[in-house]
């Protein structure tokens, strides 16, 4: 390929595989070459791969509901890094995390400020315990349902769910 197929966002820049005769129109979808170049560092790709290969029992079955568009259409991805952290699982097109938490979790300081993190990039977080998850996996994708068509418009916080919206409640804007 010539010097001209080089540059920032082109098919090359991104990785992936151009045919001389649809050079104009694009790349082609689903072929994928290597290059040097990559968006994230390999610590970051072997890090996301190893926590996908070590996920709990919860996240497997919540995983099974949410792979394949499964949940309204909405595709997700497992152990996606946002920043520093690593989202269980992530809607990319409505910028949703959904975690799921063992019982360490409870009132966590790193969580928190993890949540703040994400919402000051845009990400709304939606948090489950992992027994929620395994007894209820029906609420817990109707609630996931509900958070990814709009239907929380605020935090939300009980004791079987933590939503973190990237809209502040207006409580929170007159501190």
């Amino acid at each position: 390929m010539g010097a001209a197929f080089r540059g920032q966002g082109s098919p090359v820049h991104w990785g992936l595989a151009v045919k001389p005769e649809d050079s104009v129109s694009g790349p082609v979808r689903g072929a994928f070459m290597s290059t040097n170049r990559s968006r994230r560092s390999p610590a970051t790709t072997g890090r996301a791969r190893a926590l996908r290969h070590g996920d709990n029992m919860a996240e497997a079955v919540l995983w099974n509901e949410l792979k394949g568009r499964k949940l309204g259409g909405f595709k997700f991805v497992r152990q996606y890094p946002v920043g520093p952290y690593f989202a269980d699982f992530m809607c990319r097109e409505k910028r949703l995390v959904i975690e799921v938490d063992g019982s360490q979790h409870a009132e966590s300081s790193y969580d928190r400020t993890r949540d703040e993190f994400m919402r000051l990039q845009g990400i709304s977080v939606i948090r489950f315990w992992n027994t929620d998850v395994l007894k209820g996996i029906t609420s817990v994708c109707e609630t996931i349902l509900a958070a990814l068509e709009g239907r929380y418009d605020s935090d939300v916080s009980a004791p079987d769910l933590r939503y973190v919206s990237t809209r502040r409640n207006s409580q929170d804007e007159k501190r």
